[in-house]
């Protein structure tokens, strides 16, 4: 709680709550959010996240890995995703997904419909996608994209990609392929890129979410 300047009144700061659940790089997530102005904290207690206002679900690393490392958690993410938003980034976003094929089928948090794939082989273009691209912006009313213009550039580092339908793809980006690379649907959000690494327009893109939270 704090002080409301000189009038006595006690508020509450909003707390978002990033998810550690043993992948991801938790330290850069929370020094972004911290610098668009957030009150965060990392926990891998339920009832921290249960009870925070916004929540973000970071990750590096393989798809099944996550999941598995989430363990009981998922049910607590879903059900605090029918309350709050939830952003997920990177293998994050991937994990809100209903499936992945990366190292056999497995079952994702199932909050935006559709499946990551692998980048197609053959097409002389390196692997992972790595580095700076253009970010499409499909959704120009959606308010985590608030003050951007129609092309923006954000850092990408994945070899697998969200496939899922326009209703609920926010951005577009080309490598290899056209893919997502923002997804929303309700109360759940994902950035297949890093804002935390993806300077001005990463930051402008979190104090957009925690407008929301």
């Amino acid at each position: 709680m704090k002080a409301d300047g000189g009038s006595g009144k006690i508020t509450l700061m909003m707390k978002i709550a990033i998810i550690d659940y043993g992948l991801g790089n938790l330290r850069s997530v929370i020094r972004g959010l911290e610098k668009a102005g957030a009150n965060a904290i990392i926990t891998s207690q339920e009832d921290e996240i249960a009870a925070a206002d916004g929540l973000v679900l970071p990750g590096v690393g393989a798809f099944h890995e996550g999941m598995d490392q989430l363990g009981t958690l998922k049910n607590t993410v879903i059900e605090a995703t029918r309350d709050v938003p939830l952003l997920g980034i990177c293998l994050g976003m991937q994990m809100l997904m209903d499936t992945s094929e990366e190292h056999g089928i497995h079952r994702g948090l199932g909050l935006v419909p559709g499946h990551v794939k692998r980048f197609p082989r053959g097409s002389g273009q390196k692997v992972p996608h790595m580095g700076w691209n253009s970010l499409f912006i499909e959704r120009a009313d959606n308010p985590l994209f608030a003050g951007f213009g129609r092309e923006e550039y954000v850092y990408f580092v994945h070899s697998f990609y969200a496939e899922t339908i326009p209703e609920y793809t926010l951005t577009t980006t080309e490598y290899i392929c056209p893919f997502a690379s923002s997804v929303g649907r309700d109360n759940a959000f994902g950035v297949q890129f890093h804002p935390e690494k993806s300077g001005a327009i990463g930051l402008r893109l979190l104090k957009n979410f925690i407008g929301m939270v």
